[in-house]
């Protein structure tokens, strides 16, 4: 009992604001609205609930286990928030230079006639970049906090996915191209923060 009220009340309002602006900048529902038109126009049919619940499962068991996977490999969390926040800062590049570093032309092709959990919940919402962010800001804010931003995260996943239509209606290119920049910007910041704070505290 005295463990749950210690993990409810490790919540901070800031903390999750903080994280979920982070985790919904990485999973990027509103840059991904194009590509969930383009599988649409293919015939394949798109389960937002199915999709949110995967990501939600997949996400939330890689935080828990995540920790006890750097453990057994002998990785300390300051060192692999260096190293996340490298692969962050490359994964912002791509989202403000419009260039494409990471590939996922392999999955694509594994693509079945009415799925929508691959590459839709997996590898694109919760992904290697969502993995790596989300591990690295475990050395900045409480699990509490992070599981709170990922309940927030979803429920803007799903209410983008069942209003993509409408949202395609009233967001021009050139909006979610705006968008898209602007959330760019914020993960290079926190790239840098997670990349110098935790080369300064190892130091």
């Amino acid at each position: 009992m005295e463990a749950i009220l210690n993990f409810f009340g490790s919540i901070d309002i800031w903390e999750i604001l903080s994280s979920y602006i982070f985790m919904i900048a990485i999973i990027d529902p509103f840059g991904n609205i194009p590509v969930t038109i383009s599988m649409e126009n293919k015939g394949i049919r798109i389960s937002a609930w199915r999709v949110c619940l995967a990501s939600f499962v997949i996400l939330i068991s890689f935080l828990f286990a995540g920790e006890w996977i750097l453990k057994l490999f002998g990785v300390q969390i300051e060192y692999f928030a260096i190293a996340g926040g490298f692969v962050i800062f490359l994964m912002a590049l791509e989202m403000i230079l419009d260039i494409t570093i990471f590939q996922n032309d392999k999955l694509e092709g594994e693509v079945g006639s009415g799925s929508s959990i691959v590459p839709l919940a997996f590898p694109m919402y919760a992904g290697p970049g969502a993995f790596t962010a989300l591990l690295a800001i475990t050395a900045e804010y409480s699990v509490a906090s992070l599981c709170v931003s990922l309940i927030l995260c979803i429920v803007t996943l799903y209410l983008v996915l069942i209003g993509t239509n409408r949202l395609t209606r009233y967001l021009r290119p050139t909006s979610l191209y705006i968008i898209r920049k602007f959330f760019g910007i914020i993960v290079l910041a926190i790239a840098c923060k997670l990349m110098f704070g935790n080369l300064a505290a190892i130091f």
